[in-house]
């Protein structure tokens, strides 16, 4: 474990060197490879809730138990396979961006707040998770375990940005699929008499995909696949691709991953159950396996499997709430409050070859990392749970910016006071639902999502159509050719 902390740093501060620019701090400057953005984008949406939780839901349900981490594959799979080619061609930062780039004028201090809570409360989350790890190995505080782990994903996120996670998350990824997939996998079910054991020991409806009741299927798939879909963590990966193409074949290759991941977990959890059947709590399924069933080395490499998992998720939502707050929230406060300040930024903005104002170094991106990075780690020290401000976050989001975000990129009728307006809509919708019914049920999310597309296809049938100045602009980058690098989009469009 000490060596695997140890090497993570040192990834972190080989990251920084390669940090001198606000492209390289916040999206990795655009040019990952495949097979570094396919590992990267599996690292960071495989986190504690798939490895620990999906586990515990096998354990509880059996195989259906999978379904919570087929839900995520299945939305990587949809982003890259429909959205992501033109995400990269956008060659924007945040989701807020794309929606004033395709809209035209500025979408508020909503979105951007919106997002920032969602990656805010997803970072407190994996901080939480993986402080169990230090608790279990050690038999500490969890708010040492907090502070201790805490430290680790700040400094190395801090160092390097964008760069440092894609590498540690490279080297995460790799430690995951030998530690789960090809060491806890046929361990466990090998403990558990095979297949055929579990067969003879278990129900029957542990065998169904189905038993885990389909309300709950249809509510992971909308709350997590709708979810990934629209997410700034997730999109910030997708902005790291070199190409349009990567982006597209190396998701497809990550949300495959994450379908063998979810099953995987699934029966692993089967077979703790076989071996376990009276715990206490599903949730320490993956736990006693580890402790009970594996041999020291290989046990140590398994708990760093699971520490990679739940530290990439971390990483990679602190980045992206980083990236909101200086790029979407702060400009947009400046804005308001400071007399001049819009009109120093646009001209700035025209000057750069990039159309955006990026200066010239990465201080204050690390400052805002660093920042927040010790807001997370005290919010996590003085909190026990975060499910509830977590699923409020999610309902927020996909009930109010997914129509508009998804929206404008498929529907060119679609116009800025319809987006405007079923974000507000859709937002109110999921609040109000939540006070009327439960913070924790499956209602706020149906009224916001539909009432935020009937106001969008409404409102923007009755409003003018976007200028044809702001479409062209997006058609233009559009229309880039699939492998052409994301860094030579905007000199085609000037051409």
């Amino acid at each position: 474990m000490a060596v695997y902390i140890i090497g993570i740093l040192g990834v972190g501060y080989w990251g920084m060197r390669r940090s001198k620019s606000k492209s390289d701090y916040l999206v990795a400057g655009r040019r990952l490879g495949t097979f570094m953005y396919s590992g990267a984008l599996s690292a960071i949406v495989l986190g504690g809730a798939s490895t620990v939780g999906g586990i515990g839901l096998g354990y509880t349900h059996g195989l259906s138990g999978a379904w919570l981490v087929v839900a995520i594959g299945l939305g990587i799979l949809v982003l890259s396979a429909f959205f992501a080619k033109r995400i990269v061609k956008l060659k924007v930062y945040t989701v807020t961006e794309m929606l004033d780039l395709r809209y035209g004028g500025s979408s508020g201090l909503i979105s951007g707040l919106v997002m920032f809570l969602y990656t805010l409360m997803l970072t407190v989350t994996s901080t939480l998770a993986y402080a169990t790890i230090f608790h279990v190995l050690f038999g500490i505080d969890n708010f040492w375990g907090i502070a201790i782990g805490g430290v680790i994903v700040v400094t190395y996120s801090v160092m390097g940005g964008m760069w440092s996670i894609t590498l540690t998350d490279v080297v995460q990824f790799v430690i995951k699929t030998i530690g789960i997939l090809f060491l806890l996998l046929p361990i466990s079910m090998a403990h558990a008499g095979g297949w055929s054991g579990m067969r003879d020991r278990l129900a029957d409806s542990f065998f169904s995909p189905w038993s885990i009741g389909g309300a709950t299927i249809i509510t992971y798939i909308i709350v997590y696949t709708l979810g990934l879909l629209i997410g700034q963590d997730i999109w910030q990966r997708v902005f790291t691709a070199k190409t349009p193409r990567i982006s597209t074949v190396g998701g497809i290759a990550s949300g495959i991953y994450c379908l063998i991941y979810g099953v995987a977990g699934a029966l692993i959890g089967m077979s703790v159950r076989v071996l376990y059947p009276n715990l206490a709590s599903p949730d320490e399924a993956f736990a006693t396996i580890v402790q009970d069933a594996l041999p020291p080395g290989i046990r140590g490499l398994v708990l760093a499997a699971a520490l990679a998992a739940m530290m990439s998720t971390a990483s990679g939502a602190l980045i992206a709430s980083s990236t909101v707050l200086t790029t979407d929230i702060i400009p947009r406060l400046k804005d308001l409050f400071i007399p001049g300040h819009k009109a120093s930024q646009t001209s700035k903005a025209a000057a750069s070859p990039t159309g955006h104002p990026e200066g010239s170094g990465v201080a204050s991106y690390r400052a805002a990392t660093l920042i927040l990075g010790v807001v997370v780690i005290i919010i996590a020290s003085l909190v026990t749970s975060v499910v509830a401000a977590l699923t409020i976050a999610y309902n927020i989001l996909v009930g109010g910016l997914f129509v508009a975000i998804l929206g404008g990129l498929v529907w060119k009728r679609g116009t800025r006071s319809g987006a405007l307006a079923s974000i507000l809509v859709g937002t109110v919708a999921v609040i109000v639902t939540m006070f009327a019914t439960d913070i924790l049920a499956n209602e706020p999310i149906y009224y916001g999502l539909g009432l935020s597309l009937v106001t969008f296809v409404v409102v923007s049938l009755l409003t003018k159509p976007t200028d044809d100045v702001i479409m062209s602009e997006w058609s233009r980058r559009l229309r880039v050719s699939d492998r052409t690098e994301v860094n030579d989009i905007v000199n085609a469009s000037n051409n």
